[in-house]
């Protein structure tokens, strides 16, 4: 499996990063569970829509951030294969606003070298975001800053059955071998398998599961929750959970010191 190397300047990161974060250890890739956005406006008095619209403006400035950090990958967790469950008027303003953030934020994101990208299964989505989705990871397929990977009607599970069904279809035909299952393998066959295994997982607003997200990938993923909800979520808070990240020792099984 060949991964995809972002590039950035490491001299911008030391720059922009707080004196408490190391700028050489920044973790490669982080995954956000972005949660709380009913909440924040349930606490203001404000339809669930608009707190989805303060949660976008949280991704636009934590893309920002990543890329200031030196992060490489960022993945968001922006619609579950679970999220259909919710009230068809709340499903159809989420899509809506989906619509508008991809329009808004490809210029901008384009320009500043972000390539973008998307997991999970696009044959629930209607025409025109599929074109969104096409258009904007074609026109940001060159870039070579951050890579950020949005995760829309996304199921860990499902990825995972999906990659396995496949497998088992290449051994029916030939293709392949049983034993030739190997963990490397099988990764070749997810969603996934051009980039890194998440470093670092946040979920914002007090939450802590996973809820069916990169179940394969977070295998030594460092998990950081915070009660803060996401429409608040701002560069500080990312800089204080990386600070928490470097603190941490990753043994991957093996023993400490």
């Amino acid at each position: 499996m060949k991964l995809r190397k972002a590039k950035f300047s490491r001299s911008k990161a030391m720059e922009l990063a707080p004196e408490f974060v190391d700028p050489i250890a920044v973790p490669r890739h982080v995954a956000i569970i972005m949660d709380g956005n009913g909440r924040w406006a349930r606490a203001r008095g404000l339809p669930r829509i608009a707190g989805h619209k303060q949660g976008a403006e949280a991704v636009r400035s934590t893309v920002r951030a990543c890329s200031d950090l030196g992060i490489s990958y960022l993945t968001i967790y922006a619609f579950s294969s679970e999220n259909w469950k919710r009230p068809a008027t709340e499903v159809d303003d989420l899509m809506g606003l989906l619509r508008l953030y991809i329009r808004r934020e490809l210029v901008s994101l384009r320009g500043e070298g972000v390539r973008i990208q998307f997991i999970g299964d696009r044959s629930r989505l209607d025409i025109e975001i599929n074109r969104l989705i096409s258009e904007s990871e074609e026109n940001t397929k060159d870039n070579r800053g951050l890579i950020f990977t949005v995760a829309l009607n996304y199921g860990g599970r499902q990825e995972i059955l999906e990659a396995a069904r496949v497998f088992a279809q290449n051994v029916r035909d030939g293709k392949l071998n049983p034993e030739d299952m190997n963990e490397q393998l099988f990764e070749s066959y997810l969603q996934s398998n051009d980039m890194p295994d998440p470093d670092l997982l946040i979920r914002t607003s007090g939450e802590q599961r996973l809820s069916n997200f990169l179940l394969w990938q977070s295998a030594y993923t460092e998990f950081l929750f915070t009660s803060t909800l996401w429409p608040d979520f701002k560069r500080e808070h990312l800089e204080q959970a990386v600070y928490e990240y470097q603190r941490r020792e990753r043994r991957y099984g093996g023993s400490g010191n």
